[in-house]
């Protein structure tokens, strides 16, 4: 069994971003820009935003944060992000999810100018990713498929089951392994029988989060487990999806958590922003 180390790989792709940002200020003057919008008091989304501020200061992009209270209107909000479209300092915007109930999340997700949409989720660049075309994709899912290809890891011709079928993880990520000529299933709250999906899998990802969803016996011998669900236990403990204690001892590869997909989501945000940078130089 080998564990997928997303910790180190999003450690190179921090440096390579960091050179990638030091070869397009000497040639255009230009420092890619990242804003944020974050709405509410939400822990959890203030330390993802700490965490992303932390790492742009790392490779030296500029990057701004609106803090809005949880009462904010949609028009604010929607005001804002007109700003920074227009803004030509910002290349990436990002607002944090989830937003309050009175708000309008889908709309205010179609109004990001679709090449300053970093966090792919925009419906044009969700169109370019299913029929193939280059565009931003999600940044979970395709840390994921960094992962694979650091680990020289095939997909082709691979059975693959997701489990969880969200916009932002399970889609994306279904959209992914189909491109890159897997045979994919996806299962969701719905499914029958989840673990006659798993147990034929080659490949099991999983974004449902659900503490230990996936036991030892819902995957085959030599499986490749993709853990991408974060939860606390009751100890307060980071944990995933998976029972990864019992089932790591099945896999071929397996993503711990945390240290797996977690550190892959940041570096692939600064890699989309860079990319954003370089097409609006």
């Amino acid at each position: 069994m080998q564990i997928l180390d997303g910790k180190a790989l999003s450690k190179k792709i921090e440096a390579e971003v960091a050179e990638g940002v030091k070869k397009l200020k000497s040639e255009t003057s230009r420092v890619p820009g990242l804003a944020v919008i974050l709405v509410g008091n939400d822990p959890a989304s203030h330390a993802y935003v700490g965490m992303k501020k932390k790492a742009c200061d790392r490779v030296g992009f500029y990057s701004v944060t609106h803090e809005m209270p949880e009462t904010i209107s949609q028009e604010a909000i929607e005001q804002t992000i007109d700003m920074m479209n227009k803004n030509p300092n910002i290349d990436g915007i990002l607002i944090q999810l989830p937003l309050p109930k009175h708000i309008d999340t889908t709309r205010l997700l179609e109004i990001v100018a679709p090449q300053k949409d970093v966090d792919g989720f925009h419906p044009y660049n969700v169109g370019r990713l299913a029929t193939g075309l280059d565009g931003f994709v999600p940044c979970t899912p395709l840390g994921v498929m960094e992962l694979f290809k650091e680990y020289n890891i095939d997909l082709k011709g691979k059975d693959a089951v997701v489990v969880g079928a969200s916009d932002i993880v399970g889609k994306p990520m279904a959209a992914l392994l189909l491109n890159a000529n897997a045979t994919v299933t996806v299962t969701h709250i719905y499914t029958k029988d989840l673990a006659a999906h798993t147990r034929s899998a080659d490949i099991v990802l999983v974004g449902a989060g659900v503490i230990n969803l996936i036991k030892e016996d819902m995957v085959k011998d030599g499986a490749i487990v993709i853990d991408i669900g974060i939860n606390r236990n009751e100890e307060g403990r980071l944990v995933g999806d998976v029972d990864f204690e019992n089932v790591s001892r099945k896999c071929s590869y397996i993503t711990p958590v945390p240290g797996g997909v977690g550190p892959m989501t940041i570096a692939i945000l600064l890699k989309n922003t860079l990319k954003a940078a370089q097409a609006n130089s």
